[in-house]
């Protein structure tokens, strides 16, 4: 079969114009594929083997990972079938998300320090090491932390808020439970933390002044929100300029129990559409992360998304 053929038909299934499309914009591993298209490696490796085939598509190794791109010794006619591809993938249903997941990625590749992180978590807990844990490290960083003014948006009873409290300049909880912000309230009365202080309110409507906190975060929280894109952008209301999101949450998943366990409004959220509202409270130096996967079903993945104001 000729290579004019081939390339017909790798033209004749939409997963393949989507990849063609994205290694049009940028080389990319077959995991970052995954990452962007949300399929199998072996689904994907299978169609990146026929766009090599036909030519259209190379590859090359760097230590352990494949990277592919489109190929330098392409034609003109296989520059056509690209165009072709790109436009056709500019049609399909996936192309929005994709473009939001790639442009994600190709962020990440930048910020090194969670490749980092992952490295030095992974070698943690292998083997024993007196006095090596978790709250150990945990309170050797806090003492890192410079004294601001930060917001504990969805806080519940204040855990987060309590450890933070013993450095920043002053901390804010906010919760919708009387029950909850009177727990805490007493609990950092008996504590002595003086700059910690409890509220009633929403992460929708927050009862803080604009740009009057350094920090807001959102742990577990976002997931209870009515509209979580009104949280971001209430959220970018009380930042100062400058100012830092930091958000932990459930990614997407389908434990439809949460519902009725935990009180969830929502089921996680894609790391798309977290990008996607960060973008449009008019957050800058976006990045959505994988920061952790619980071992035990059902298998809960936490993402990490911040942005500055």
């Amino acid at each position: 079969m000729s290579s004019t053929l081939r390339a017909f038909r790798a033209l004749g299934d939409p997963t393949r114009l989507r990849i063609l499309s994205l290694l049009a914009a940028d080389e990319l591993s077959v995991n970052e594929l995954q990452e962007v298209t949300r399929m199998g490696q072996s689904r994907i490796s299978t169609h990146l083997g026929q766009l090599q085939d036909c030519g259209l598509v190379q590859s090359r190794r760097e230590g352990k990972r494949t990277f592919y791109r489109l190929s330098e010794k392409a034609d003109d006619t296989a520059k056509e079938f690209i165009e072709l591809a790109n436009r056709g993938a500019r049609e399909l249903p996936d192309h929005a998300a994709d473009a939001l997941n790639l442009k994600r990625v190709l962020a990440r590749r930048e910020a090194r320090e969670e490749i980092y992180f992952n490295q030095v978590a992974g070698r943690f807990g292998r083997s024993y090491g007196p006095g090596r844990s978790w709250q150990a490290f945990g309170q050797l960083l806090l003492r890192l932390m410079p004294a601001v003014d930060i917001a504990d948006l969805g806080s519940g009873e204040g855990l987060i808020s309590e450890l933070l409290a013993r450095k920043a300049k002053s901390v804010t909880a906010v919760d919708n439970s009387e029950k909850m912000v009177a727990f805490g309230t007493n609990k950092a009365k008996r504590a002595g933390l003086k700059n910690l202080k409890f509220k009633l309110g929403n992460l929708e409507n927050p009862p803080l002044e604009a740009e009057s906190v350094d920090v807001v975060i959102l742990s577990q929280a976002l997931h209870h929100a009515e509209i979580p894109a009104n949280a971001l952008k209430a959220a970018h209301r009380i930042l100062r300029p400058r100012g830092q999101l930091l958000i932990l949450d459930l990614l997407r998943h389908t434990f439809d129990q949460a519902h009725e366990l935990y009180g969830d409004r929502w089921l996680g959220f894609t790391e798309g559409e977290l990008h996607q509202w960060l973008e449009q409270a008019h957050f800058k130096n976006i990045e959505v992360t994988v920061a952790a996967r619980e071992e035990e079903p059902p298998h809960f993945t936490t993402v990490l998304a911040g942005g500055v104001k």
